[in-house]
């Protein structure tokens, strides 16, 4: 592993794995999985990809939380701690994050902080966070963003961020099996 992702993993670990470990079992897998399918990526992308997953959901954490949204949160906080400026803008950004920023009326405030990546990078960092449940499990992305609606019911405005990303978060996914071949690496 390169210093990078052990930095990404000892951060995402001091900062969910005693508060919030429910949480830090999802990341761990989302990491993993990143790892699995890091093939659909260019191979000087693979080290932004995974370090990515590690962080992906450290705004969570409750020393970090300012805005209330995790992603501007996680974000933020990479970039005041000098962290890469790709990956807290990959973070701030992850699984359509721009939409639920509308949700919450901070779409300018991401639109300006942190530019959005397209590509590549960006849809398996989806793939890895759609397919994957909150206890880590493997999920299909129907079946995940099904799980997500349910947890927070029709009303929350994630169910409605969710209802809004989902074709875009679909269409990531099938971008990210497409690079793999239609192939994706099984859980070891």
């Amino acid at each position: 592993m390169s210093a990078l992702i052990d930095t990404a993993r000892d951060i995402a670990r001091r900062q969910l794995e005693a508060v919030l470990p429910r949480r830090w079992s999802h990341v761990q897998a989302v990491a993993a999985k990143a790892h699995r399918v890091c093939a659909a990526v260019r191979e000087e992308d693979r080290d932004v990809l995974v370090a990515s997953a590690w962080l992906h959901d450290v705004g969570y954490s409750p020393d970090l939380v300012d805005t209330g949204f995790h992603s501007l949160d996680g974000g933020r906080w990479l970039r005041r701690e000098h962290f890469d400026e790709r990956i807290a803008a990959l973070v701030a950004h992850h699984s359509c994050a721009w939409l639920e920023a509308e949700e919450r009326g901070l779409d300018e405030a991401l639109a300006e902080e942190f530019p959005r990546e397209e590509g590549a990078v960006a849809d398996a960092l989806c793939f890895s966070d759609m397919t994957t449940g909150p206890d880590g499990q493997d999920f299909e992305v129907l079946e995940r963003l099904a799980e997500i609606r349910s947890r927070y019911g029709p009303e929350h405005l994630v169910t409605r961020f969710i209802i809004r990303a989902e074709p875009e978060m679909v269409a990531a996914v099938q971008r990210t099996q497409l690079r793999l071949g239609g192939r994706v690496p099984q859980p070891m």
